[in-house]
């Protein structure tokens, strides 16, 4: 478990990966933000967000994107989802995907990337699977190793790449604004899909389906 605070140094290299011009890539972003768009607000250092979030210590734009639907979808709605035990579906709270959409966009470059794919990449990072699966309360921890990484990758790293926790047969990455040319994503000229529509709720409990999931009906009014 790599509940501990970075070295110095990396024991080794870290891995890098090259991720391929033209690669198909999905987004699910707050339906007021252009999907190619970063976030630029750093999350709180010592409180929650997201795995490898910027904070005002290393300030810098972001965004993330699922190499399946399946993983886009589930790791940004389901990651704070339990089952009851009893063999039931799982709700999914319409706060959580009303006002949010799924985009389907492509890499525009090649994109150099740490990957932190298999237990040997982490390793290469003094870390375990700790790193990209650990929830909740850790994450300020998760965000002080991605800013270590970064440094320690410095200029190349545009982002990095591992794999997704909620659906582990795909991949998840975080891309970087400050590291190469910006954009390094285009919009394949599908329709987003708005969750907050009738038809984008019933797409989207089609996406839900295999995890044993559904959207909360809504409150009469």
């Amino acid at each position: 478990m790599g509940r501990y605070p970075p070295p110095d140094a990396p024991p080794d290299e870290p891995i890098r990966a090259t991720l391929r011009a033209g690669t198909p890539v999905y987004r699910v972003h707050s339906t007021h933000r252009a999907p190619t768009a970063y976030h630029t607000r750093p999350s709180h250092a010592f409180s929650y967000g997201g795995r490898f979030d910027s904070t005002p210590y290393d300030p810098y734009g972001y965004l993330c994107v699922g190499f399946g639907v399946g993983a886009a979808v589930s790791e940004v709605l389901l990651r704070s989802l339990v089952f009851e035990g009893d063999g039931t579906e799982r709700l999914l709270p319409r706060v959580a995907f009303e006002g949010r959409s799924l985009s389907f966009l492509r890499l525009a470059a090649d994109i150099e990337v740490v990957s932190l794919m298999s237990g040997a990449d982490l390793a290469a990072v003094a870390q375990d699977s700790w790193l990209v699966r650990t929830e909740g309360a850790d994450r300020p921890r998760t965000r002080d190793w991605g800013h270590w990484i970064r440094r320690q990758t410095k200029p190349w790293a545009q982002g990095f790449v591992w794999p997704s926790k909620h659906e582990p047969a795909d991949r998840m990455a975080i891309l970087f604004d400050d590291r190469g040319d910006p954009p390094p994503l285009e919009p394949t000229g599908a329709d987003p899909v708005d969750f907050g529509t009738q038809d984008g709720e019933r797409r989207l409990n089609g996406i839900l389906a295999p995890y044993r999931t559904r959207t909360a009906p809504a409150v009469p009014r």
